[in-house]
């Protein structure tokens, strides 16, 4: 009889053990087909914006996405594997079976002479290798990698370079950056090619406004996404709303009145325009030949309209302590750097999505700018200067002496003055109820009614930035990307400005919010690192020991009671009856 009880128990446990290992394999198997989690985190970083679901829940194709970033790779890069991992499950939980995604080594198994091949092929594609020095038993080699992603979509695809981050920060800042930034680069990709056309954008010309080689990087990058357009406005008879957006950039001779009539008009129809507009006449190269100049105003005679749209660029020079420097040649022969109060260096505050978690923008001899009070009308400041700034009224002499004497904070009395804004509403004509007969003439020529006020609320953003969306040009290294300040060697931000400000005016599926993500990095206190460190340890190693043997001797003592109430009733049957 001992025997039949031993075999059904060792028959109970083993069908346990089975209907256990059971559910762990049934547990793992949905685990692997549902993805799911909560975002603890106080900026939400790991969950996806509203526009991006909204994105990926109305996708009428396939979207794959061939990640090249596999292998093993020091901590950094692991990390960033895996958070492009986790990123493109939070991407198929919402697109469901239009997402494919794949981790790839394009070189695995492949001869050198294939991988030549490979690497050549991926590099036609926008996709570069980089190399990863490797250290193994003191012996020292370069490994190659590709850090890119390329996703197909639509019949086009596109490269999305995942270690993307502004430079001059560490290489943890770095990586926490670009991990933030995952969830915009796809959405991004993923919007832009499912879209039948690309945007058109016009470079307007006839008035000054720079051409060659001081506009090469803008010009020749813009392309990449944009359809661009030179268009001499002058002799245009109108701008053709086939352009999505226009860019104004630092014209510096005056606009008639039908070439005025003609911006607006295309704005009362839906354009959007990029201002860029410098009120006084001031470069740097006047100071080649001279130690001194006097900044005059531009004669643009753009005043009325942009005072009607809702802002003022006024005729002064900004001036401010957060600056950049300057080289000044000193007695002794040699070149010295100095504070240059001219070319403020801008920090973007602001929470819009246009500017936010965006890096310095570089500034030369910039304006402020002043909003106006116009009904309908909401204005963003996106840029201003920092807390101890000044402006100087025009005219104004500019001299290199300044950088001789020591900046002090009692003399930069005002703070924070705007030279960026973007403008949205309902904008009324500057010619509304004043359009003169010959205007009239030359709208009945072009079978164009006048357009007093817009159909749909519009939006333009006007920036009075010196040099904002200029490059350098030196005979040893050629053009200079935009942003790129050759005297101390920095990058700024201005190209990231420039294509956040395009893309805001002419793609209103409203992505660009998921590139506003925080990028906080909570390090360790340095400061309780040491002391409390034992504390920590037992914290982490013991508290997990500790449930299991809680949990454990719970089971035992439930299973040894429950046992002995058993045998208790056995061997007493009288106590039951």
């Amino acid at each position: 009889m001992a025997t039949k009880k031993n075999n059904r128990q060792k028959q109970q446990a083993t069908i346990r053990i089975v209907v256990m290992a059971a559910i762990v394999v049934c547990i793992n198997v949905l685990a692997s087909w549902f993805h799911g989690g909560v975002d603890l985190t106080h900026e939400k970083r790991f969950t996806l914006t509203e526009p991006t679901k909204k994105l990926l829940r109305t996708m009428p194709e396939v979207a794959v996405i061939d990640v090249y970033l596999k292998g093993k790779f020091p901590a950094g890069l692991q990390r960033m594997q895996e958070a492009v991992k986790e990123r493109l499950r939070s991407f198929k939980e919402i697109g469901g079976s239009h997402i494919i995604f794949r981790f790839t080594d394009p070189f695995e198994g492949k001869t050198d002479k294939e991988k030549k091949q490979i690497a050549h092929d991926l590099e036609t594609k926008g996709v570069k290798m980089m190399e990863l020095s490797n250290e193994d038993d003191d012996e020292y080699s370069m490994k190659p990698f590709f850090p890119y992603a390329l996703v197909q979509y639509n019949g086009r695809e596109m490269p999305i370079y995942l270690l993307d981050a502004p430079p001059g920060r560490g290489s943890v800042e770095q990586i926490s950056y670009a991990e933030a930034m995952l969830e915009y680069k796809f959405a991004n990709a993923i919007n832009q090619l499912g879209k039948p056309t690309r945007p058109s954008i016009a470079y307007l010309t006839g008035h000054g406004e720079p051409l060659g080689v001081k506009t090469y990087d803008m010009l020749s990058t813009l392309p990449a996404i944009y359809d661009l357009d030179s268009l001499d406005l002058p002799h245009s008879l109108d701008i053709s709303l086939v352009y999505d957006a226009i860019i104004i950039n630092q014209p510096t001779m005056p606009f008639s009145g039908p070439d005025k009539l003609k911006i607006d008009q295309y704005i009362m129809r839906g354009g959007h325009v990029l201002w860029v507009v410098n009120a006084l006449n001031a470069s740097l190269d006047s100071l080649a030949n001279a130690p001194q100049f006097i900044a005059i105003e531009h004669p643009l005679e753009l005043d009325d309209i942009l005072f009607k749209y809702g802002v003022r660029v006024n005729f002064d020079l900004v001036e401010d302590m957060q600056c950049n420097p300057l080289p000044r040649v000193m007695n002794n022969g040699r070149p010295q750097l100095h504070d240059w109060v001219y070319f403020p260096r801008l920090n973007p505050t602001s929470e819009h999505p246009i500017v936010k978690n965006m890096d310095l923008v570089m500034a030369g001899f910039t304006n402020t700018i002043d909003t106006i009070r116009s009904e309908g009308i909401s204005k963003t400041i996106l840029l201003h200067t920092s807390k101890y700034s000044r402006a100087a009224r025009s005219p104004v002499r500019v001299s290199l002496s300044m950088m001789s004497y020591p900046l002090k904070h009692e003399m930069f009395t005002k703070s924070y003055l705007p030279v960026a804004v973007l403008l949205e509403g309902d904008f009324h004509s500057v010619y509304e109820n004043r359009l003169a007969p010959e205007y009239l003439r030359l709208l009945d020529s072009l079978k164009m009614p006048f357009v007093s006020k817009c159909a749909k609320p519009n939006s333009m953003i006007v920036t009075s930035i010196g040099e904002a969306f200029s490059n350098g040009y030196t005979a040893k290294d050629g053009v200079l990307p935009i942003g790129y300040y050759p005297f101390s060697g920095e990058y700024f931000a201005n190209k990231a400005f420039l294509f956040n400000c395009l893309e805001y005016l002419t793609d209103h599926s409203g992505v660009l919010e998921a590139r506003s993500k925080d990028v906080k990095l909570r390090l360790l206190d340095k400061g309780r690192v040491k002391p409390e460190k034992t504390m920590w340890q037992a914290v982490n190693v013991g508290i997990p020991v500790a449930l299991v043997l809680v949990f454990a001797s719970a089971y035992l003592f439930f299973r040894k009671k429950k046992y002995e109430t058993k045998n208790v009733s056995t061997q007493n049957p009288s106590a039951n009856a």
